[in-house]
């Protein structure tokens, strides 16, 4: 641990939150010397009020500063709304959690059944329904506009041929598409589009007038220009109406920290009733400390919980938290698509017991044969649903996980290679018999998974 840690470490046990000097240490270390974004914005809140620190540019050739009014878009914390619009729904007799999603649905949609129930709209918010990740049917014709031309027809014609492949209810289970499905339920229930019903029921009476999907002239004046892992500028992403409901909408620091003074008691609002009932039913999420409620995860820590959701789409990190307990809240926006810098930065402001990340590797590319290759490629489980496929073309290596855009490996050695576009290393064990390798460790974070291949 260096000295600038421990200082932080020190300055926060005394103080609580850190300081504005302490924030932006970071902010310039992850912007100037780790390369992880082009800009960020850190909003804090408690007790005492709520600050906002910022750091770098709007864009790599727009200089303009940053601020509490800059707009990012926030990716998956999109899905917290969603799960506070049901249970406002909820709590006005619209719905019921244990309500199946099949009744909000057209007649002609076949919804999958397992276990001898239903899919409820509890367990589409909790992750829990047994539907996967992504559909199959998720071809996007434009991969730097992934989502734009998926429509709701075709997520219930995925939805009527799919078959679970565990029971309802049994195994936590990430999944864009099962949150899109809510959302496109409570709309049909409502008679409303997904943006009016966040507007109707949390924006407008929050006055968080710089949240939206559709984005006005002046807030497309304040929108941080989204930057892929190497920092090149890319385009912004556009979720359909299938999607929109697990990240479409778009937002600023000093409107999610209006959000989240809400569970914090800083912000009188009767949806302060409606995020108290989100943090149950909860259900472990095999990552550790984490559980899932409805749309929040909850992270366990040395003083109590974090309740937390990041976001990331093509250009964006975002990270939203807050710790009942204690009474604080953080908000982490990066214009860049990076993944470290947001989530860590996030939890070690609220909990300090909660290390940031390392510095990114230093990686010294080497030539080696093409003909190595071939030994390495194949498909590599991450986790039963998430492959990582390794593919050579050209005497060229190549990654793409599940969903993904694919990415060029460089070498270290015959089995050591790394990725430019984000700090990513693979490491490949070759059997000494078959001259193969049976399996590889992804590193990424700080962290270590090991993948199995699959024939």
């Amino acid at each position: 641990m260096g000295t600038r840690t421990v200082w932080l470490l020190l300055s926060v046990l005394v103080l609580g939150l850190p300081s504005d000097e302490d924030i932006r240490k970071l902010l310039v270390q992850r912007v100037d010397d780790y390369k992880q974004a082009v800009g960020m914005v850190v909003g804090v809140i408690d007790a005492n009020g709520r600050r906002i620190v910022s750091y770098g540019a709007l864009a790599k050739d727009d200089k303009r500063p940053l601020n509490g009014d800059t707009v990012y878009e926030i990716g998956s914390i999109t899905k917290v709304f969603t799960s506070l619009i049901l249970v406002d729904m909820v709590r006005k007799g619209e719905v019921a959690l244990t309500d199946p999603v099949a009744k909000y649905l057209p007649d002609t949609v076949k919804v999958p059944t397992g276990n001898d129930r239903p899919i409820t709209l509890q367990d589409l918010a909790t992750h829990t329904s047994g539907l996967p990740a992504m559909p199959s049917n998720f071809k996007p014709t434009n991969m730097q506009n992934p989502y734009a031309d998926y429509t709701v027809d075709q997520m219930y014609q995925f939805l009527s041929g799919y078959a679970l492949t565990r029971d309802i209810g049994s195994q936590y289970e990430y999944s864009n598409f099962a949150v899109g499905l809510l959302g496109t339920a409570l709309a049909r229930k409502a008679g409303k589009d997904y943006e009016t019903l966040v507007r109707e029921r949390i924006t407008g009476p929050l006055k968080m007038h710089d949240t939206a999907i559709a984005l006005s002239d002046d807030l497309k004046k304040r929108l941080a220009r989204g930057h892929n892992p190497a920092l090149t500028p890319v385009s912004n992403w556009d979720l359909p109406p299938a999607f929109a409901a697990a990240g479409a909408l778009r937002s600023t620091a000093n409107d999610m920290l209006t959000f989240i003074s809400v569970p914090l008691g800083f912000t009188e609002s009767p949806l302060a009733q409606d995020f108290a009932s989100m943090y149950a039913p909860r259900h472990p999420t095999g990552m550790g400390p984490i559980d899932v409620a409805l749309g929040w995860h909850i992270r366990k820590t040395d003083g109590g919980e974090i309740i937390w959701h990041n976001g990331g789409t093509g250009g964006y990190r975002t990270f939203i938290g807050f710790d009942l307990k204690a009474r604080t809240g953080v908000v982490v926006l990066s214009n860049a698509s990076t993944p470290v810098g947001t989530d860590e930065m996030g939890f070690h402001i609220l909990a300090p017991e909660v290390p940031l990340a390392p510095a990114p590797k230093v990686h010294t590319e080497k030539a080696v044969d093409p003909k190595v290759f071939a030994t390495l490629v194949g498909k590599y489980a991450l986790r039963p649903d998430f492959i990582l496929s390794i593919t050579a073309e050209d005497n060229k290596l190549f990654a793409q996980a599940t969903n993904q855009r694919s990415f060029e490996l460089f070498a270290e050695s015959e089995r050591e290679y790394f990725a430019k576009v984000a700090d990513v290393s693979i490491i490949f064990d070759v059997d000494a018999q078959s001259g193969r390798a049976t399996s590889l460790t992804l590193v990424q974070g700080g962290a270590r998974i090991v993948a199995r291949r699959v024939e």
